[in-house]
């Protein structure tokens, strides 16, 4: 389907690339996307901006990578993910939001009662017990650094009235045990569904250092 240009895609919408735009419109199309993309693509960025031009609350899913670290750390809840939602927060400015105004935070409760704040970061070892439902849209971003069981425990909570994008990269995996990462078993698992489309972007937008950096690889 052609982009629609009358949001915050006009303006840009002619620059995304055949991938970016297959990207964006199984956003559109479908229940459940799943990208496998390095860094510098726009992935993430992109999912902020569709959940922005379809309305919809934005759920950004992350993991701590160790829940000991995140649960013994000094501060609030919010002060302890605030480290971990910089892409988040980085795409937010990247559309032309204010994060401090659309970001739900105990900070913000005026824009969170006239209905001005829209986005809700949150780590999955704060998500269990939640029932993820009522048009929702669901971001569940570097979902190659959570586990098998995280996954399960995150994806298992999603009613089909929301739309979810699973983002990860199985090339930077911060696990010990890269092979206890659910991403790639969870997109092998989900890609023959009808409801799903897994998509691919391959064109890293910060330069040459970015690009060849990303091509050393090791055991």
């Amino acid at each position: 389907m052609p982009l629609p240009k009358n949001n915050m895609f006009f303006g840009f919408a002619d620059k995304l690339t055949e991938e970016q735009k297959e990207y964006v419109n199984s956003i559109i199309d479908n229940q459940f996307t799943i990208v496998n993309a390095p860094s510098g693509t726009g992935k993430t960025t992109l999912a902020v901006a569709c959940s922005k031009l379809l309305s919809m609350e934005l759920f950004y899913i992350f993991s701590p990578v160790s829940e000991r670290k995140l649960g013994f750390s000094p501060g609030s809840i919010e002060e302890k993910e605030s480290k971990y939602i910089i892409p988040l927060i980085d795409a937010l400015l990247e559309i032309g939001e204010v994060p401090e105004k659309v970001i739900i935070s105990s900070d913000n409760i005026e824009n969170v009662k006239n209905g001005k704040a829209w986005v809700k970061p949150m780590s999955h070892i704060f998500a269990r017990g939640i029932n993820l439902k009522g048009n929702k849209f669901i971001i569940i971003d570097e979902a190659q650094n959570f586990t098998r069981e995280e996954l399960k425990k995150i994806l298992t909570r999603i009613h089909d009235d929301c739309k979810v994008v699973m983002i990860g990269h199985d090339g930077q995996c911060d696990l010990d045990n890269p092979n206890k990462s659910g991403f790639l078993p969870y997109l092998k698992h989900f890609k023959n569904e009808p409801y799903v489309k897994v998509c691919k972007l391959t064109q890293n937008f910060r330069g040459r250092l970015a690009n060849h950096a990303d091509l050393l690889k090791w055991d």
